[in-house]
């Protein structure tokens, strides 16, 4: 039984442990509860990442900028009149300083195209739990250690470089890891009114990111990026303990299974069982067994509003993951992707580059 143990969130089991001690005739819709939960969670954790990269572009405005406006100290030299409020090495001339900030993006954006394509690979064959918690407490880390070259007076390019591009690498585990686990909960009928009101995430997270490094970016600029790096590592952490991958896991019926139920496809007196367990309680005393029969396919599942515990993680993982020349043959796939090279090509100009170009003129 600990075989199959092993992957449940530990939060579950600890919200478990509390209702059957303290609430033990609470009753709830487990579908309905789950789904909640697993929206309300990967909409945060793709918040975050958007949250924890957008305050580069805030901060180019105080790596360089025109000094000539502010009072230098006494001890400025002349030739170091227009430069002296800047940070090295962002401190030359205009178009240096611009050249200097764009292969920081440069370093970001290309390290996060390229990254992608492995951890879509990656994302169809680990567990998403640890894959969107490592991500986004390594994507917290990389923020903080932005931060920190104003604390310990890091003034080296090579440096703001290879973070930002190892940062970028990391932020490539967001969006394959939050879709595969909305897709899984989500029915094939209500994914399009899901994805466009669970999508203003990425809105959200670049308002409130350049909200927190606006608000420290001219006092101290490190704790532009360590305050963001700090939420999204809590919010990885919050993943780790509660994020359910699979409607299987914890007992529930997968939507696309339950669309076919209601079609008529299962048998009867079958489909009578699986909507009786999916509206019964959680914390309730029942230990009925479950057999649900899919096509030829028979899956005896052991559900009962006490159980604790997941399948095992390749119980349930029968399908062979999809490759990238797989990927392309999908109709569409192409299409969709250029477009949204596109799109993607204009966001993040105006994303990096808006702010200082408004701080400027």
């Amino acid at each position: 039984m600990s075989a199959i143990t092993r992957d449940v969130p530990i939060g579950i089991h600890i919200l478990q442990k509390i209702t059957d001690k303290f609430c033990p005739r609470l009753h709830f819709n487990r579908q309905i509860c789950y789904r909640t939960s697993v929206l309300v969670l990967t909409y945060i954790a793709y918040m975050c990442y958007h949250l924890s990269r957008k305050p580069i572009s805030v901060v180019k405005a105080v790596l360089h900028q025109n000094c000539s406006n502010l009072t230098p100290p006494v001890d400025v030299k002349p030739d170091h009149i227009t430069t002296w409020c800047d940070w090295a090495p962002f401190d030359g001339s205009d178009a240096s300083a611009s050249r200097l900030l764009g292969e920081l993006d440069s370093a970001f954006l290309f390290a996060y195209a390229a990254a992608m394509f492995a951890s879509g690979f990656i994302a169809e064959r680990v567990n998403l739990r640890y894959f969107l918690a490592i991500g986004m407490l390594m994507s917290g880390v990389f923020s903080y250690l932005l931060g920190i070259a104003k604390t310990y007076n890091i003034h080296n390019l090579t440096y703001f470089v290879i973070v930002q591009a190892i940062a970028g690498v990391f932020q490539t585990t967001g969006w394959p890891g939050v879709v595969a686990v909305v897709g899984n909960w989500c029915g094939k009928s209500k994914r399009g009114l899901t994805f466009g009101i669970w999508n203003s995430h990425t809105s959200i997270g670049n308002i409130l990111g350049s909200l927190v490094a606006a608000a420290f970016v001219e006092n101290d600029w490190s704790l532009s990026f360590i305050y963001p790096g700090l939420i999204i590592a809590i919010a990885g952490f919050i993943i780790f303990l509660f994020l359910v991958v699979n409607p299987g896991d914890v007992g529930c019926i997968s939507p696309d299974n339950d669309r076919i139920a209601r079609n008529g496809k299962f048998d009867r007196s079958l489909q009578n069982q699986v909507a009786n367990k999916e509206n019964s309680s959680c914390g309730s005393s029942e230990t009925d067994d479950t057999e649900i029969v899919i096509g030829e396919q028979e899956v005896q599942r052991r559900i009962t509003e006490r159980t604790h515990l997941l399948r095992n993680h390749h119980a349930h993982s029968q399908e062979k993951a999809i490759g990238f020349v797989g990927a392309l043959m999908i109709p569409g796939v192409i299409e969709y992707s250029l477009s949204l090279f596109f799109s993607k090509l204009v966001s993040y100009t105006f994303l990096y580059w808006l702010p200082l170009y408004v701080h400027h003129s």
